[in-house]
């Protein structure tokens, strides 16, 4: 199967525009990159013909009229912010491919009945406000414009600050999709782990898609000189900090589910001294399932036991719902057309499913939605040395572009 040097290129183009040198890719939401990265991708958009806009979170629309444009539209699409020294692939393959799909079938001579959209979702990284998938939340109602305005990034500064500083203005009660504005929605995106190499295989179909909750916990305990304080009348919040982490680590591995998995991700001690008991924690913690039932048992465990660590130690706890999503199942008429593109084009495939969240799982509640997988180095992602081999990308956007091709007929 041929590669598209052309889109190979672009891919090193958008790498480019990062706050950090390569390998290292930095785009965070709203920043200089962000928005340079923005107006490249609209340019490259409009140089293949296509009409782009923006919505007043930032969602960026790239749109192919259809012959028939009162149909709803097929769509496809992810991101381009990335969190600091991240790689070039994430979420990048599913926009940039995206493009190349619309402009290979263009090329090709294809006259879509519906519309193609491709979508860049604004924030999915929750690198500046704390919380992923922002653009598609609000998209999809889960998010309310309200509960967007209230948020903050560790500068104190707003959404509505930021968002209308980068030109994104408006209403964000207008963010939310109509009904029936989409009748399907493909996602392309590199696994970000190691299954597909492992297995030598060219193509995951995700059939569902796993779902985090996410809470900070903020622990008060009692500070004092870490040799004046004897060890039977101390209150430290780091070591019942500690005891919560463990604590997740049991909940996740005990669930019954190959698919739970616990993250402390986030901690920090104050007052951060060698000689000074912590008096102050927090910590924040993911814990997801692409069973809700299987993942909210787990939850409570953590919660029970969280209370009963902080009673037994003197500490004082405030928890803090980050968010509380429920997973996605994706289509299966979609599952299946994905299969059987695949198949087609004489490539190796299996059904699985994506612990990693994306967009995605927003978009399912507005339309049906899959995803296609392609496979990268090591599972690595996240890091400078996520890599997807041309040859990998090609065949996933191939997939995309059969299915794109299809959909937009029907």
């Amino acid at each position: 199967m041929n590669t598209f040097p052309r889109l190979d290129r672009e891919i090193d183009e958008l790498a480019a525009i990062s706050a950090h040198p390569a390998p290292a890719v930095t785009r965070v939401l709203f920043s200089a990159e962000d928005l340079a990265a923005r107006q490249w991708l609209t340019a490259k958009a409009k140089e293949a013909g296509f009409h782009a806009r923006s919505d007043p979170a930032g969602n960026l629309f790239i749109r192919w009229e259809g012959e028939e444009p009162c149909l709803p539209a097929v769509a496809t699409g992810s991101h381009t912010d990335a969190i600091p020294n991240a790689g070039k692939y994430d979420g990048v393959v599913g926009v940039l491919g995206g493009l190349e799909a619309m402009r290979q079938l263009k090329e090709g001579g294809h006259a879509p009945k519906r519309s193609i959209e491709l979508i860049m979702f604004t924030a999915e990284e929750p690198t500046r406000f704390g919380i992923g998938c922002l653009g598609s939340r609000l998209m999809s109602g889960s998010t309310s414009p309200d509960e967007a305005r209230a948020l903050r990034d560790p500068d104190g500064r707003s959404l509505d600050e930021l968002r209308e500083a980068a030109g994104c203005r408006g209403d964000l009660g207008a963010v939310k999709v109509p009904s029936l504005a989409y009748t399907a929605f493909l996602e392309l995106h590199i696994e970000q782990g190691p299954l597909l190499e492992a297995g030598q295989l060219d193509i995951g179909i995700v059939e569902k898609i796993a779902a985090p909750s996410a809470f900070r916990l903020l622990l008060k305990g009692a500070g004092g000189h870490a040799g004046a304080v004897l060890m039977k009348d101390r209150h430290d919040a780091f070591l019942a900090a500690a005891e919560i982490a463990l604590l997740v680590e049991r909940a996740a591995l005990e669930s019954g589910s190959p698919d739970t998995v616990g993250t402390c991700g986030l901690v920090e001690v104050k007052p951060g001294a060698i000689n000074s008991i912590p008096c102050d924690v927090k910590m924040e913690v993911d814990l997801r399932d692409t069973n809700r039932e299987t993942r909210d048992k787990a939850l409570a465990k953590i919660a029970e036991g969280t209370r009963e660590i902080c009673r037994r130690r003197g500490i004082e706890i405030d928890w803090q719902v980050i968010n509380q999503d429920p997973p996605a199942i994706c289509e299966p008429t979609l599952v299946a057309l994905v299969e059987n593109k695949a198949k087609a084009a004489g490539l190796a495939s299996r059904r699985m499913v994506s612990r990693a969240y994306h967009d995605s799982l927003f978009m399912a509640r507005i339309c049906p939605t899959a995803m296609i997988f392609i496979p990268c180095h090591k599972g690595y992602s996240h890091r400078p040395d996520e890599y997807s081999s041309p040859a990998a990308i090609a065949k996933g956007v191939e997939v995309l572009k059969e299915c794109l091709k299809e959909l937009s007929m029907r």
